[in-house]
């Protein structure tokens, strides 16, 4: 005990480095310690034309998907009224997607959907720019506007 500040084998509670190389604040600050959020996991599928589509997997990573990844000019697609993976085509600056692909899209997003096994799903579509989050709203839950519909079966695009 030749140190004066380790008194009961503790440290001594100034900010200074103990004997492990640690700072006495390492343990009690956390802001330095935040972690990056995990990126989001995707599923991903291509379309005939090279038209992307993007579908989470969780409601964290749907809440990332359309809100922070989709850009304004992209469409978003979620099945009406069921629980469901939301649903992003990627749309190139310049270009427009037609109804095919539109319709593709949507059947990506109702077998992502606890209506995958159902003949025909009502899916709903916007633009981007029209996804929001109500303040304090459950992972997962956004708001649309200018919603459309779609009719759709179900199914992933063939490989």
């Amino acid at each position: 005990m030749s140190d004066p500040d380790d008194r009961n084998g503790r440290g001594g509670g100034d900010g200074r480095d103990d004997r492990d190389g640690r700072n006495d604040r390492d343990d009690c600050d956390t802001r330095s310690r935040r972690r990056r959020p995990e990126p989001p996991r995707l599923y991903e599928h291509e379309l005939p034309g090279g038209w992307i589509v993007l579908a989470g997997r969780t409601d964290s990573d749907n809440d990332r998907l359309s809100l922070k990844i989709a850009r304004p000019g992209d469409w978003w697609f979620h099945v009406r009224g069921v629980p469901g993976s939301h649903v992003v085509l990627q749309v190139p600056a310049g270009t427009e997607p037609d109804r095919a692909i539109l319709t593709q899209a949507a059947a990506i997003a109702a077998w992502y959907s606890k209506r995958r096994n159902a003949r025909r799903v009502t899916v709903s579509y916007t633009r981007g720019r029209y996804v929001t989050k109500p303040r304090g709203a459950e992972p997962g839950s956004v708001m649309i506007r200018k919603e459309k519909v779609l009719q759709v079966k179900p199914g992933l695009p063939d490989r």
